[in-house]
């Protein structure tokens, strides 16, 4: 074996060993990154969802103050004028004024504000659990731009290694120690290469594409969270969309109250003036009076609001259950993905271990001139992709970490 030979074959293993150790680098240029938590945050205000937060908090404000007043409906001024001008025309007249003044049946005014305080802690609720869903969007975009980004550099080091494999092999044909065949084969292996970057180029474009769109940054996110669930945390009362499904529960149920409480419409006090003149040069007269209107038979009327109401009761408690049962399978799912993911991330570390020594002794047989340098390539590709498959493993596990804290309710 010559010594051009030697060295040339010497020089190409050292600079697979180099590509090695870049893939497990992270992304060579950023320009600007950004946490998730000021993601989900750019996020949320440009969501639909931040909007109709803000609107039923202030609707459950206007139900308060409503629920509040000292009368259960606006008071009637009510205006009335008679002359009999047109009959006996005897100069008779007469002018009332009075006011109408709904009042509360026992317990109905308390029931409605207890309705309406239900109703702005479910818009609290709602409000979370909106913040929980915006939060799994961005967790999910966020970290496909880093598998992405992770694929880029993976293709950019094949490509490298590809690369400067069909220059040496150029050399070596054009030195006649190879043929020319031999050349063709790495320069297709090189353009095959190639290609696969610009896929994961276009791949890493299209998810940021995605993130500039959901969240309004054009700096790309990084891998971290504030906190790492244990993997054996289990599912929170306070899970925020759980917590809102229970809220909702509470709602709908203070508002079957509130309807049982009144199911029929309110009595009305009635005061009036009255003023009096009979004409005929008869002295007029004033006087006060004061009723009570009691409206009859409106309970038939109030069945379908009653129906309504229980109605919405149910279907929330239906909700609650199914909700309950869904968070618990995600919540396993997401589980079961972390512990799988880290056993496999364990045994490509062991596994790329294995390989990396395998190359360094097959590195030292080639320049003892007890190994082909074909064989020496091969083992140098095993370790790379090795490398390549921890590298992989590492973005799966903190996605999968990322999912179990979505699924236990935490938010980034």
């Amino acid at each position: 074996m010559n010594t051009t030979f030697v060295r040339q074959a010497c020089a190409l293993a050292a600079g697979l060993a180099l590509v090695i150790d870049c893939a497990s680098a992270q992304p060579a240029v950023r320009e600007a990154s950004i946490d998730l938590t000021d993601a989900l945050e750019a996020a949320w205000q440009r969501t639909t969802r931040s909007r109709e937060a803000v609107g039923q908090a202030n609707r459950a404000k206007a139900e308060q103050s409503a629920a509040m007043s000292i009368w259960s409906a606006p008071p009637v001024l009510e205006l009335s004028y008679r002359d009999d001008r047109w009959l006996s025309d005897t100069g008779a007249r007469e002018a009332e004024l009075g006011v109408a003044l709904p009042l509360w049946f026992p317990n109905q005014r308390a029931a409605r504000l207890k309705a309406s305080d239900a109703q702005a802690q479910t818009a609290s609720g709602a409000l979370d659990a909106a913040r929980l869903h915006v939060a799994g969007q961005v967790r999910e975009a966020a970290w496909d731009v880093l598998t992405q980004e992770t694929e880029v550099l993976l293709a950019q080091a094949q490509f490298t290694a590809l690369s400067a494999l069909a220059e040496d092999v150029d050399r070596r044909v054009a030195a006649g120690d190879l043929a020319r065949a031999d050349a063709l084969a790495s320069r297709a292996e090189m353009l095959g290469a190639s290609g696969e970057l610009a896929q994961a180029r276009q791949h890493l474009e299209r998810a940021v594409a995605h993130w500039v769109a959901l969240t309004g940054q054009t700096a790309l996110p990084v891998a971290s969270e504030r906190t790492e669930a244990p993997a054996t945390a289990e599912l929170s009362e306070a899970h925020p969309a759980l917590r809102a499904a229970s809220l909702n529960v509470e709602l709908a149920r203070s508002r079957l109250v509130s309807v049982e409480a009144g199911r029929n419409l309110p009595p009305e006090l009635v005061t009036s003036f009255r003023h009096t003149d009979p004409g005929r040069n008869d002295p007029s007269s004033n006087s006060i009076g004061v009723a009570v209107r009691l409206p009859l038979g409106t309970a038939g009327r109030h069945r379908p609001q009653l129906v309504a109401a229980q109605t919405d009761l149910d279907v929330a408690q239906a909700n609650q259950v199914e909700l309950r049962i869904q968070l618990q399978s995600a919540l396993a799912t997401a589980r079961s993905a972390l512990d799988s993911t880290t056993g496999q991330l364990s045994e490509e570390r062991s596994r790329a271990a294995l390989l990396r020594e395998r190359a360094k002794l097959i590195d030292k047989s080639f320049r003892a001139g007890q190994a082909s340098l074909p064989d020496l390539l091969r083992a140098e590709a095993a370790a790379r992709q090795a490398e390549a498959g921890v590298r992989r493993q590492e973005t799966a596990l903190g996605l999968a970490r990322a999912r179990l804290n979505q699924a236990l309710g935490v938010m980034p």
